[in-house]
């Protein structure tokens, strides 16, 4: 598949720049929303987590999110001009089995 155009991988094209892995302590959320694109999307809600001092943005179609402020999280996100987008269905608790009893 390295010969065809439209391929991005192998000697003559790119190779993707892997997703970045953020993890830390949620310590706030702020929400503006609802948003609509363009007629037939349905609406969304923008996010603005603080995670351990940094913002990240999250895209979802809830108006909350279910997460509470204090846990540890873990996403994977990607950065486009200073802006840090997190990837839709990424954003998780973090379980620590030693706290499990």
């Amino acid at each position: 598949m390295a010969g065809f155009p439209g391929n991005k991988r192998g000697p003559r094209g790119y190779n993707k720049e892997p997703k970045k892995i953020g993890r830390g302590i949620l310590e706030s959320v702020s929400t503006d929303g609802p948003h609509n694109e363009w007629v037939g999307m349905p609406p969304y809600y923008i996010h603005t987590l603080t995670v351990d001092g940094e913002e990240y943005s999250y895209l979802n179609d809830e108006d909350k999110i279910t997460i509470e402020i204090g846990k540890k999280v873990t996403f994977r996100y990607k950065e486009a001009r200073n802006k840090r987008t997190i990837d839709k269905r990424s954003l998780g608790i973090v379980i620590d089995p030693s706290e499990l009893s």
